[in-house]
């Protein structure tokens, strides 16, 4: 695929639509300036808690007293990323860590003989039908935006930008959720919450490239991806699964917070779905729970903003941006991924629920001061030993 220098307007129409607002200072990001690359790079990230944090999703974990940190919880959250880690591995000799630092491989090659398609919104309607035979809980289609594509991918064997290895000619991007374990989730932070992620990870690697195969199959191309490539949220937004929250995550009317996403890059012919605004936006403007709750302060508070010195956010979008480098240190400390802001977020609710949604119309509407208050109370933390006793996450 051909990387386009930034243009001259970065704008796009829909980008309103979306609730995405890119100034003339954008710039594509190099993936080589994530927080996760940094941490094995830059002195200024890399230090002997964040290679401890690493060892710790091996055999190296350093179980300690305390709620959540047990040998049965770290066990729990590392066994959790192992499908995950087995195809990220299978091509380290390349330098390849494939669904972070690289795209997956072809596992199967492209039928010869292209299935027709007459009708590309039938076929995206096959395509979320299969995601779901799959196991994905949401699944949305948009169009190949490049300027949320890297504008380079990691060779894993010195930490070098290596050119990124898109195909030329594909055209959509397939969006797929993944549900995070809501009583998990209530446990942040621990090392048991950990395995919510690790399990979902785990799974989306199987569905991503399932669907994947699928596709090329019928005789088209289709790259499978997790947190490679390029970034998930803005392609997520514009499929119409959900809008961007102050807690850096995208809400959906399904489950909140709570979810992992993957994408699909490819060619066969399918319709794009719209954006959906739901008025997330503002809530988050009115609600500053994750910020408040943040151990290291690492949320902003205030409008959404752009990035300015802050080397792991793409410049030029204004939103609201984490402090990576305040956050990741956190988890480096604690050994695990935090995942607090999701926890408190009013919208971490189980949306199976009448009066759950009944909650969500109102944050939605101009009630939103009211649905905040009826919040007040919830997003408490559940004893990882209770977890481990069958208990259910607080309601």
């Amino acid at each position: 695929m051909s990387y386009p220098a930034n243009r001259a307007d970065p704008r796009r129409p829909g980008d309103a639509e979306a609730g995405i607002e890119v100034t003339d200072a954008f710039k594509r990001f190099s993936q080589r300036n994530d927080i996760f690359t940094r941490a094995m790079w830059d002195d200024d990230v890399r230090s002997p808690d964040t290679d401890a944090f690493f060892a710790s999703y091996r055999m190296e974990a350093a179980p300690r007293r305390g709620e959540g940190f047990s040998q049965r919880d770290f066990a729990l959250r590392n066994a959790s990323w192992l499908i995950s880690d087995v195809m990220t591995n299978r091509h380290a000799d390349r330098g390849r860590r494939e669904g972070f630092q690289a795209a997956i491989s072809d596992d199967t090659p492209v039928a010869p003989d292209a299935l027709p398609v007459d009708d590309p919104a039938a076929m995206s309607a096959e395509i979320k039908r299969v995601s779901r035979f799959f196991g994905a809980d949401l699944c949305g289609v948009t169009d190949l935006d490049e300027r949320w594509l890297y504008t380079d991918r990691v060779d894993t064997r010195d930490l070098s930008a290596a050119s990124p290895d898109l195909p030329e000619g594909l055209t959509s991007v397939i969006v797929l959720g993944h549900e995070m374990d809501r009583a998990l989730v209530a446990t942040y932070p621990s090392a048991l919450a950990g395995a919510a992620t690790g399990r979902e990870y785990s799974h989306e690697a199987a569905i991503v490239m399932q669907l994947a195969a699928y596709i090329r199959n019928l005789g088209y191309r289709a790259v499978a991806s997790m947190n490679d490539t390029g970034l998930v949220i803005p392609y997520a937004v514009k499929a119409g699964l959900g809008e961007y929250a102050r807690n850096q995550l995208v809400i959906t009317p399904e489950f909140g917070p709570r979810l992992r996403f993957s994408k699909i890059f490819t060619d066969l012919q399918l319709a794009h779905d719209r954006p959906a605004p739901l008025g997330v936006r503002a809530f988050c403007d009115i609600c500053t729970k994750c910020a408040d709750a943040c151990p290291p302060k690492a949320l902003p508070y205030g409008p959404p903003g752009t990035a300015g010195a802050n080397v792991s956010a793409i410049a030029g979008v204004r939103k609201w941006t984490s402090d990576a480098e305040k956050c990741f240190s956190f988890w480096a400390r604690t050994r695990t991924d935090c995942a607090i802001c999701m926890r408190v977020c009013p919208f971490n609710r189980d949306f199976s629920k009448r009066r759950h949604r009944l909650w969500l119309k109102l944050a939605l509407s101009r009630f939103r001061k009211l649905a905040l208050w009826l919040d007040r109370r919830r997003g408490g933390r559940m004893k990882p030993s209770e977890w481990w006793r069958g208990g259910r996450a607080p309601r």
